[in-house]
């Protein structure tokens, strides 16, 4: 086997190993804030968007193109250079899950990538105009909208149904909320899986298997990214998906639906035109948005500035990791380099996943209550918002009945200071 086919062939393994951390790592966009608000059980929720995703990624292949050919000059690539710029985008998406940052999966790739590039050839194999109009611009934009739709939307919801019984309309929301993160999910897949196709596209086009002038990549691409990353996201990537749904905002189901809602429409769009957006930004913005637009919610504002930080340095520290990794397998050379380099790739995922089991978060405790960090509150058994209601209704029954052995209520006057913080309690 000669060394171009082996790269090759360890570049579409590790690009597929890419879309798996994808489809877990991006899990939450879809499916976090139904788990949240008890519309979707934690596994019925993952297995629906897998299913979605899977076919999703059937319906475009746009972002595949502008991957593949927008980014970087397709005719200065190498195997190597693909092979360091996923090596990239996979630690920083490793990282960012185990911190349970909901970062851009599509940006650590694409960081990663044009970061190769430059420790390859330099600057001047950067389509830049392709990086600002197609990446950088959209994602500003996409994220922004998405805020504000979301807000909006939250706004009028609560606004039309302000006499409806609370009950009844979440109620109704719940069942809207299936609809809603079905449609992102199917999002999701018509512009995430295509980000690996066009990496994949990219490689057989350096090797030569694929003409330059092909404008959408073999079938055989589409289907096992497809199945890579319906599979990532069936695993449930839960500590995103704790973050989103419970550290950012309390969710209930209005708003739930309202931020997927304005998730789905801007994701489709972007897709639709080609735009390598983040789906985890437009998803997250959505998300505040939700909390903006409810009166009276609490936005934490603390985690969404570390969300806002990490999403400024993805492309940087991404394209550094791409960069590094290019250096150590071009600079060994050879078999000996390539060897060296994926041994360093699992040596790494191993590292993280291990750290990883320390504090584990998975369906059963995804939804435990958010104790101001990823893994405060995790001993404490989650709750979905309907058991948390009838937990609330069983105590006051046991309170007023005097043959309960429960706890009894007792009178207390409000002129004691430590009986008004009882109270407040």
């Amino acid at each position: 086997m000669s060394l171009e086919l082996l790269l090759l062939i360890i570049v579409v393994i590790t690009a597929l190993a890419f879309d798996f951390t994808n489809g877990f790592h991006d899990t939450g966009n879809a499916m976090a804030t139904s788990i949240a608000s008890g519309a979707l059980k934690p596994k019925a929720a993952v297995t629906m968007s897998a299913c979605l995703n899977l076919i999703g990624a059937f319906l475009s292949t746009a972002v595949a193109a502008t991957i593949a050919k927008g980014l970087v000059d397709a005719h200065l690539v190498t195997l190597e250079i693909v092979f360091a710029g996923l090596v990239g985008g996979i630690v920083w998406n490793l990282l960012t899950w185990l911190l349970g940052i909901p970062s851009s999966s599509s940006h650590a790739l694409i960081g990663g990538i044009v970061g190769a590039m430059i420790a390859a050839v330099g600057g001047h194999g950067v389509n830049w105009s392709g990086v600002v109009s197609k990446v950088l611009v959209p994602a500003v934009v996409a994220t922004v909208v998405a805020t504000l739709i979301a807000s909006v939307g939250t706004w009028l919801v609560y606004r039309i149904t302000r006499g409806v019984d609370e009950k009844q309309a979440e109620k109704v929301f719940r069942h809207g909320q299936i609809g809603s993160a079905a449609l992102v999910s199917l999002a999701h897949g018509t512009n995430d899986a295509q980000k690996t196709m066009g990496v994949i596209f990219l490689a057989l086009m350096s090797y030569g298997a694929v003409s330059t002038s092909a404008t959408m990549p073999p079938l055989w691409v589409i289907v096992s990214c497809a199945l890579a990353m319906s599979a990532g996201t069936y695993t449930g990537g839960w500590r995103v998906i704790r973050t989103l749904g419970k550290g950012l905002v309390e969710i209930k189901s209005p708003q739930g639906m309202a931020a997927e809602s304005a998730a789905a429409s801007v994701i489709l769009l972007s897709s639709h035109f080609g735009y390598s957006l983040s789906t985890t930004q437009v998803a997250t913005g959505s998300v505040l948005g939700s909390g903006v637009g409810k009166p009276g919610a609490q936005v934490r504002w603390g985690v969404a500035g570390r969300m806002a930080a990490a999403w400024l340095v993805t492309l940087p520290m991404a394209g550094g990791v791409g960069s590094g990794a290019y250096g150590l397998v071009h600079g060994i050379g050879g078999y000996p380099g390539i060897i060296i380099g994926v041994v360093l790739l699992i040596t790494a995922v191993l590292a993280i996943w291990l750290r990883s089991r320390r504090a584990r978060i998975d369906h059963n405790n995804v939804n435990a209550e958010w104790d101001g960090s990823l893994t405060g509150g995790l001993d404490a058994p989650a709750v979905q918002p309907e058991e948390a209601g009838r937990e609330v209704e069983n105590a006051l029954r046991m309170a007023f009945n005097s043959d309960s052995e429960g706890p009894q209520l007792t009178v207390v006057s409000t002129d004691d200071p430590n009986s008004r913080e009882v109270i407040r309690s």
